[in-house]
């Protein structure tokens, strides 16, 4: 049901104390002594070829890349390298959950340093329908004290409601859309890096592109980004709902979460939509996406529901006066995303069971099994996706790898999606080079962002980074397990300092990250 499932040495420079890399780990960051991480495999982010050097780490910064004598860092820590590969921290575009009360320790386990929240239309949790917006948000978080960097996006979806506009509403008044707008400059005033859309999701299934549009005029102003989960997927309905937001988000720099073809079949049909991208990009749109390299989706079963049965619609009224007809559409739609064996649910008391197996043990056809959960009854993985279809968009030099995950999320992904790309697609299959591979997750996901000082390995760049060898990289999650950690990325540092190391976070804590536009 996808691809194949998927200590090191510590020495002190002369003159330095001998206490342990951990101690130095916990050490303030303005008292730790320099590190150096001597003979190591450099693959910068950039996908320039692969360089053999050390690299010293002063404070949080990366100081000097080439060989460096023991003299000039007399009083540093040294990692030996051993030949291992030493780049950045990968950047994920697309996570969830809420860092203020969960641990992103499965995150730094594949080698992700920063995660970006704020997708499919949803702004992360104290910004969602809360008095001050992204900036309470930041507040929370900077009190937290998060164990990774984290940056986000706003939601539309959040966005609106604050606005007062509601979920059933598909023409705002000109005060809800003023309000609006005004709600989303002062989020990327505060640092929001851009506004993310969940055109397939309510409320924002509700909104028009006349809607959106003003609000892409803002982010365009602020240099932000604006990410989509599309308004479909399906093969027959992608490529119209890319050149929906497209237009939409324009003059913005656009970008297509998630980006699959549900149900579609072969890399014949990825590269006509890919080629459609590119034309638009040849236009001079500024256009990119990610994906996951896994074939199932993970999302609520409201999916398979008609717009005229989601909220804020009465769904016992649904169920009452239109059965027959909601049971045709569910069946007939399941049936085209591959059935009740294709359906995996991860939440509630059918967590860990096919629809199909739920039916059985139940006793009753499985669109009946449906309709008594309703659209609210649970998320689950769906099995909608082609691997070589799949494959074409991953390797494509536009799209970003991202896991779309989250530490409790019932999907491999969210503890996989990194380490099965280096495992899979590097190491097993050889569809793209190491250097391709980790730009792909490191500098390419900076640029998308406007991120300056993070994504590559450069002097003067912030310190995330992660030492790892290839060849050692597992992705354990799976579908039965989806919360075993990666393994073989063997150091992991945030902002200078190590947050991971012997498969075990050390404590360090991150970032918030801010949009540059905000002045931080």
């Amino acid at each position: 049901m996808g691809w194949s499932r998927r200590g090191f040495l510590v020495a002190t420079a002369a003159g330095a104390a001998s206490a342990s890399l951990s101690g130095w780990a916990r050490a303030a960051s303005g008292s730790a002594p320099a590190l150096l991480l001597r003979d190591v495999r450099v693959v910068d982010g950039t996908g320039a070829p692969a360089l053999a050097a050390d690299v010293l780490v002063r404070g949080d910064r990366i100081e000097h890349i080439g060989r460096i004598a023991a003299s000039a860092a007399r009083g540093a820590r040294i990692v030996e390298g051993g030949g291992r590969v030493l780049a950045p921290g990968f950047i994920d575009l697309h996570v969830h959950g809420d860092p203020t009360t969960q641990s992103y320790a499965s995150h730094l386990a594949m080698g992700a340093t920063t995660v970006v929240l704020g997708q499919d239309g949803a702004s992360p949790a104290a910004g969602d329908g809360t008095a001050g917006g992204i900036r309470a948000w930041f507040e929370a978080l900077e009190r937290a004290l998060p164990d990774i960097n984290v940056a986000t996006t706003s939601g539309h979806g959040s966005l609106r409601r604050q606005a007062g506009i509601d979920d059933g509403t598909r023409v705002p008044s000109a005060a809800q859309q003023a309000r609006m707008a005004a709600l989303l400059e002062a989020d990327l005033a505060a640092g929001s890096f851009g506004m993310s859309t969940g055109l397939e999701y309510v409320p924002g299934l509700y909104a028009s592109p006349a809607e959106i549009a003003p609000l892409g005029q803002i982010l365009a102003r602020h240099d932000a980004v604006a990410m989509s989960h599309l308004r479909s997927e399906d093969e027959d309905k992608v490529d119209a709902a890319i050149r929906e937001h497209v237009e939409a988000s324009r003059p913005a720099r656009t970008h297509v979460s998630h980006l699959k073809v549900v149900h579609g079949k072969g890399a014949g049909r990825a590269e006509r939509t890919l080629a459609e991208l590119q034309r638009m990009r040849e236009s001079g749109i500024p256009l990119t996406a990610d994906a996951y390299p896994y074939l199932a989706s993970y999302t609520g079963i409201g999916i398979l529901f008609p717009e005229w049965a989601l909220p804020p619609t009465d769904y016992a009224q649904v169920l009452a006066n239109r059965r027959d007809e909601l049971r045709a559409w569910v069946e007939q739609r399941l049936l085209r995303r591959g059935g009740p064996d294709a359906l995996l649910f991860g939440t509630g008391q059918h967590a860990g069971r096919t629809l199909a197996q739920v039916a059985q043990a139940d006793g009753r056809p499985w669109p009946e099994v449906l309709l008594a959960l309703g659209p609210r009854g649970g998320q689950a993985a769906h099995f909608v996706m082609d691997k070589e279809l799949q494959a074409r968009i991953l390797v494509d030099p536009h799209v970003a790898i991202a896991s779309d995950g989250s530490p409790r999320g019932r999907h491999p992904r969210g503890h996989g999606t990194f380490a099965a790309w280096i495992e899979d697609f590097v190491v097993n299959e050889r569809r793209v080079s190491l250097e391709e591979a980790v730009r792909k997750a490191t500098g390419l996901p900076a640029r998308i962002l406007g991120l300056k000082d993070r994504g590559t390995l450069r002097a003067g760049a912030i310190a995330d980074l992660v030492l790892f060898d290839p060849a050692r990289v597992r992705a354990r999650a799976d579908y039965v397990d989806p919360f075993a950690l990666a393994e073989g990325f063997d150091l992991v540092l945030l902002n200078g300092q190590p947050a991971y190391q012997d498969g075990e976070p050390t404590g360090v804590r991150g970032r918030l990250v801010r949009h540059r536009a905000a002045g931080a």
